[in-house]
């Protein structure tokens, strides 16, 4: 799941992202609302994780310009205005969830999953299977021939897309723009080593080959 935290303060924000990706999400921030809009055009995000008082634009009128545009993603407004009144605002500017700050850790997990779940365009299986591997998507669990492999959030992000392929070969780029965020230096090696340890973990004889030119496959 991609997403895009909008919040001004820095600190929170870092926090929130770097959460955020050891649940295994893929996690941008932005500190206004004016970039918020220039990385939404730029990129397609599943939830927005949007505080409403934000500088140069604010997150209502973040909220309505994606709406109306159509944008996919679904918006969770986060901010420290939590009366009644104020949620029945912010749900009226768009938003399809609100909290109030401060808030709990794992509500607001939850919260990211089950919008994360709404907006998916993606593969609806819920077991995806090849070769004798398995992975639940639901929960996050893969097994090879009825073993459980124990693998990382990225991990299992890698092994998603390359069951989705179905053997057809998945690239460098598109493992890294769709489990990495906008952040990593494309000259990096993580790419090639998730996917040799992914390897690795899953035991002989190996599934996961490279194609040079192509890509990866399963």
């Amino acid at each position: 799941m991609r997403v895009l935290i909008v919040e001004d303060e820095v600190e929170l924000a870092a926090l929130l992202a770097d959460g955020l990706r050891a649940e295994g999400m893929i996690c941008d921030v932005a500190h206004d609302g004016a970039r918020a809009l220039e990385m939404t055009a730029a990129t397609e995000y599943d939830v927005l994780v949007l505080d409403r008082d934000l500088p140069q634009l604010s997150g209502d009128a973040v909220c309505r310009a994606l709406n109306t545009a159509g944008y996919p993603a679904r918006i969770l407004m986060l901010t420290a205005a939590g009366s009644l009144s104020d949620l029945v605002d912010g749900l009226g500017q768009g938003a399809d969830d609100y909290m109030a700050k401060p808030f709990s850790y794992l509500e607001l997990i939850a919260r990211l999953r089950a919008l994360g779940r709404r907006a998916s365009t993606g593969s609806t299986a819920t077991v995806l299977s090849r070769h004798g591997i398995s992975l639940d998507t639901v929960r996050r669990a893969a097994e090879r021939d009825s073993r459980p492999l124990k693998l990382t959030p990225r991990e299992l992000g890698v092994l998603e897309l390359l069951l989705e392929a179905d053997g057809a070969p998945v690239t460098t780029e598109e493992l890294r723009d769709n489990l990495w965020d906008a952040a990593l230096d494309p000259a990096t090696t993580a790419v090639r080593v998730t996917v040799h340890s992914l390897r690795r973990k899953m035991g002989e004889p190996p599934l996961i080959h490279h194609d040079s030119g192509f890509g990866y496959r399963l």
